[in-house]
């Protein structure tokens, strides 16, 4: 009996797990206090964190003060993508995509600049991965 070559298996066993951790979570955004140290309640500033290697530099072409509109506009379409978004991060079926938004509240005033890079991360998500969020979208940019 020939004695069975256990090089390749390790090989394949090791390409696997290579593989597997190359292959992070997607559509992974959140939302934190910006800073470790504990600051007074109206001096709170946000950071928006999104893995997607991608989106910096579609976002940097895209996201230009041209295209500016009011703190408002980008709150109320946040507001209507985080729901919808998290709703399809909860829902089964396949919406493997979609892992859940922590952090981006109602009533929280997260500043202008955090408003409008989520509101462009959506429309990333939307137009370039082609990744339908909501029904009625604003319009293009």
């Amino acid at each position: 009996m020939k004695p069975i070559k256990r090089e390749p298996l390790l090989y394949m066993l090791v390409l696997m797990a290579a593989m597997a951790a190359c292959s992070g979570p997607k559509g992974v955004v959140a939302i934190e206090p910006n800073g470790g140290a504990p600051l007074l309640e109206d001096s709170i500033s946000y950071e928006l964190i999104v893995l997607d290697p991608g989106f910096e530099s579609w976002y940097l072409l895209h996201g230009t003060p041209t295209k500016y509109r009011s703190q408002s506009y980008y709150e109320n379409w946040n507001h209507r993508y985080v729901s919808e978004w998290n709703h399809k991060a909860t829902s089964p079926g396949k919406h493997s995509f979609f892992q859940p938004i922590h952090g981006y509240e109602q009533g929280v005033d997260y500043g202008f600049e955090l408003n409008h890079k989520l509101f462009y991360y959506f429309q990333y998500v939307e137009r370039e991965l082609k990744i339908p969020i909501l029904v009625n979208r604003p319009a293009t940019l």
